[in-house]
């Protein structure tokens, strides 16, 4: 009977831990964002384009609202700064992020190589955050935005009237049961998506210039009340600079158009390290999308503030959320508006979709290496299930409100363009290149004021991204914690002279003397040997040191060199380098248990202080109290007593 019982369990423990083993260190995901199997596979440039287009050009569906109602009269002007932003600033920067990281690990991987320790890890652990923010912002602001789209049709107004949050939810809801079913590559789906969607765009862009020449008063009325509203030119324009920060959703795509550069065909000549064409055909898929993305920005923020009464743009109005299918709707009739509203759910949908691709593929590459995830986060179900309801929660608590999620979003992308821009300068500066320097360092200043203004503007993005932030490193320690004793080298490889004093202890009893390497001169050794003799009444000095130098404790997982010399022409001793001095004697013992098939012995002098203190050493500093933490970490690794490593202290 309890076999029975435990039977549905079991299945669906393996039903939501399924691929686990397979994914092993990577964590990677099969979704629009992955490395395509094999790596040399590829789709030209202008298909993959469509997977940023997802994200990048389905934020017309809610960005000349939210454009209106940040900067009013002067949204067309803002969006002219914003539009020079983009293709002086946003564009060179990730163009230089394609050179320096072409395989979609982006602009967090580059700052992740300019810094190390632990300063390193919490800076990419808090860019994580900010990055969380942008992709399930993405979730919920396309979702809400759908739903808006859905509930304002004419044909179904009042039949959905109210139900703005459950549509959303729903939304959500059926995303997460995709991923849980299993997401398969999707680029035919976004090109057929991103192009009925731009040609739909196209045709209310051109109507709309057509009312606005044909009705000359529109320009005029526009005009006029500009200009007494804000003064002259100069003034227009500087406050246009001031507030085209709230317009920065716009900017929304660049990571994306990065992340998805494994897809990009390139040249039969590429290889992993010089990928040229990947590298230069993903310049000209940024290019291509700020380009068509910067024309549909300026000429519908246009259409929509001249055509569109400013009070239908306030929460509530018709053109809320909705501005360019309001003008569908108005001026091409309900069958072409309802078609222009399937398309925009279509794709703000499928945004949501590759947002939770990115998110399944970008956590898994910086968290299990950092030893900062459970060992269930490698499997792509539960992450689905918990991404899943944290944008149920984010919809609940923004009442599934587009403008009320815009300043969160925006947020988002800043925090990550000005990163990048700020590790592009990084770059710039040690490849001497003095020109491109100051000119990024002049374009991170930008987005920095770019980001503080938005913050200051709308706290909330910052507000969300903290919880993220404070989340991720909250799970990421206890993580870090529950798997301290967790063996975690990756590979151990013996030079000539490491494998020749392996193989003259094989044939009898082999002993190890865990030593601290202070002078390295013969006294140290001598009074080591007569002292391990003394406290473990050992006859004879047959024994081989072995000497651990800490690198960068804040790594968790790395192979394990190991190189022999005899000092003092009589000292044999093994050097070692790894982030953490028991997991790598821990993982040596067991190399040569494995290759020689005789148990290893080891000697270490008790460490003087404090449990706790030395624990939080060895926590922090890979250091502390060694003979203990190697016995555990060798319990953990080996529970057959009789097979294990011996470990002795004096």
């Amino acid at each position: 009977m309890a076999t029975t019982e435990q039977q549905p369990a079991g299945r669906l423990r393996a039903w939501m831990l399924e691929g686990l083993s397979d994914m092993g260190r990577s964590g990677g995901h099969q979704g629009p964002h992955a490395e395509p199997e094999p790596a040399h596979k590829g789709q030209p440039w202008w298909r993959v384009m469509c997977l940023t287009g997802v994200d990048y050009f389905s934020t017309l569906g809610y960005q000349p609202g939210i454009a209106a109602l940040a900067a009013g009269l002067l949204s067309p002007i803002a969006t002219i700064v914003l539009v020079l932003v983009t293709l002086a600033g946003a564009l060179p920067v990730y163009r230089r992020v394609a050179e320096e990281s072409p395989h979609g690990e982006g602009s967090i991987a580059m700052l992740e190589r300019l810094l190390s320790f632990w300063q390193g890890k919490l800076f990419v652990l808090t860019l994580l955050g900010f990055a969380a923010t942008d992709f399930l912002i993405t979730i919920t602001l396309s979702a809400a935005d759908a739903s808006t789209h859905l509930i304002e049709n004419p044909h179904l107004t009042g039949a959905l009237h109210d139900k703005q949050m459950l549509i959303t939810l729903l939304l959500v809801a059926l995303l997460g049961a995709v991923f849980l079913k299993g997401f398969l590559e999707a680029i035919g789906v976004a090109v057929a998506l991103v192009g009925g969607y731009l040609a739909l765009n196209a045709v209310v862009v051109v109507v709309g210039l057509w009312h606005v020449v044909t009705a000359g008063h529109v320009v005029t009325d526009w005009s006029s009340a500009l200009t007494t509203e804000h003064g002259n030119v100069f003034v227009m324009i500087g406050v246009a600079l001031v507030v085209f920060p709230k317009l920065a959703l716009g900017l929304s795509g660049f990571e994306t158009g990065v992340a998805v550069m494994p897809h990009v065909k390139g040249d039969p000549g590429d290889t992993d390290e010089r990928p040229v064409g990947r590298i230069r055909d993903t310049k000209k898929l940024l290019t291509a999308a700020a380009v068509i993305m910067s024309v549909f920005l300026i000429t519908t923020s246009f259409i929509t503030t001249l055509l569109i009464p400013e009070k239908e743009f306030e929460s509530g109005g018709n053109a809320n959320g909705r501005a360019l299918a309001y003008l569908a709707h108005d001026y091409l009739g309900s069958v072409f508006g309802t078609v222009y509203d399937i398309s925009t759910i279509a794709i703000l949908w499928f945004a949501g979709a590759s947002a939770m691709a990115g998110l399944l593929n970008l956590m898994p590459r910086y968290l299990p290496r950092y030893g900062m995830a459970p060992h269930w986060a490698r499997a792509v179900r539960p992450m689905v299930i918990v991404f899943t309801l944290i944008a149920f929660l984010v919809t609940w608590i923004f009442d599934a409100d587009v403008d009320a999620q815009g300043g969160a979003y925006a947020t988002g992308v800043l925090v990550l363009i000005s990163s990048a821009a700020i590790a592009v300068t990084i770059a710039a500066r040690k490849a001497r290149q003095r020109n491109w320097t100051i000119g990024f360092a002049v374009i991170s200043a930008v987005f920095l004021y770019t980001t503080v203004v938005n913050v200051i503007e709308r706290p909330d993005g910052v507000k969300i991204g903290a919880c993220f932030i404070a989340g991720i490193i909250l799970v990421s320690l206890l993580s870090r914690l529950a798997r301290a004793f967790e063996l975690r080298v990756t590979s151990v490889t013996l030079d000539d002279m490491a494998e020749r004093f392996i193989r003259d202890m094989a044939s009898r009893k082999m002993r190890f003397i865990a030593n601290e390497p202070d002078q390295r001169d013969k006294a140290e050794y001598r009074d080591k040997i007569e002292q391990i003799q003394n406290d473990n009444d050992l006859p004879g000095e047959d024994f081989v040191f072995l000497e651990v130098t800490v690198v960068d404790p804040s790594e968790f997982e790395a192979g394990l060199t190991v190189r022999g010399e005899v000092l003092h022409d009589r000292y044999r001793v093994l050097t070692l380098e790894s982030s953490s001095i028991p997991n790598a004697l821990a993982a040596l013992l067991l190399h040569v248990r494995d290759t020689t098939g005789r148990i290893p012995h080891i000697y270490f002098e008790w460490t003087e202080g404090n449990p706790f203190s030395n624990f939080l050493r060895f926590f922090l500093f890979g250091q502390g109290e060694v003979a203990p933490v190697t016995r555990e970490v060798l319990r953990e690794a080996e529970p057959d007593r009789e097979r294990r490593p011996r470990v002795h202290t004096g």
